[in-house]
């Protein structure tokens, strides 16, 4: 195995990782409205919950998304990367969910800035998102990011979901929802649906991004009307 292959890897396992920075840790994505709703009350009900999640918002918008604005990144193409982060940011209905994607999305930026070996395209996008003509939400930042770290499209897709799949058994843990054990046969039992999510979107065409998860929507509304809240969505 060549130390090239063997540093994409790593890069994929850092930005994967719980402990790498991007605040995904302090936010539930509305499980926790979910939970005290009675909705969702044990493993079962939780991955059922994560396959709405993943097959009808993550993988058909963030996830087609990400492939684009990696795409733009490879051929610096500004507009085009530009135009993926504005339009994912309108399709965000929720305002609580739209600014904690914009804040990991920064976060990501910031922390990768200094370690990204081809930093063009990522300062570009910074300075749009400081000029106002971007957001920074978090599945375009990933694409750059990616790109940036050489990382092939197909796995930075599978890090956009793992890594949400992963924040939403967090919050179940803290929650009390499930336990240790059961949150890892979760994400076990997941990794068909997530793979498969990834290779159905990630090569679409920006016309064919869509989501559509009313229940959701309207949970997670209800969650940044919460006067106490363990998490921040």
């Amino acid at each position: 195995m060549s130390t090239e292959v063997q540093e994409y890897e790593v890069n994929m396992l850092q930005l994967s990782d719980s402990l790498f920075p991007t605040g995904m840790y302090s936010t539930s994505s509305g499980l926790e409205t979910f939970f005290y709703r009675k909705r969702v009350k044990g493993a079962s009900e939780l991955k059922r919950l994560l396959e709405v999640f993943i097959q009808n918002q993550i993988g058909p918008a963030d996830c087609v998304a990400l492939g684009n604005s990696y795409e733009s990144a490879v051929t610096a193409d500004l507009q085009k990367l530009i135009e993926t982060d504005q339009q994912l940011f309108s399709m965000k209905l929720v305002k609580e969910i739209r600014e904690v994607s914009v804040r990991s999305g920064t976060q990501l930026l910031k922390c990768v800035g200094d370690m990204a070996p081809k930093k063009e395209m990522l300062q570009s996008y910074q300075d749009n998102i400081a000029l106002g003509k971007a957001s920074g939400i978090y599945p375009v930042a990933l694409g750059v990011t990616c790109a940036s770290f050489g990382i092939p499209k197909n796995k930075a897709g599978l890090i956009l979901i793992y890594t949400f799949t992963t924040s939403v058994v967090g919050a179940a843990l803290r929650l009390g929802i499930i336990d240790h054990f059961e949150g890892q046969r979760i994400i076990n039992q997941l990794k068909r649906v997530m793979s498969k999510t990834v290779e159905e979107n990630i090569n679409k065409k920006l016309v064919d991004m869509w989501q559509f998860t009313p229940e959701i929507d309207t949970t997670q509304m209800l969650h940044e009307q919460a006067e106490r809240r363990m998490f921040i969505s």
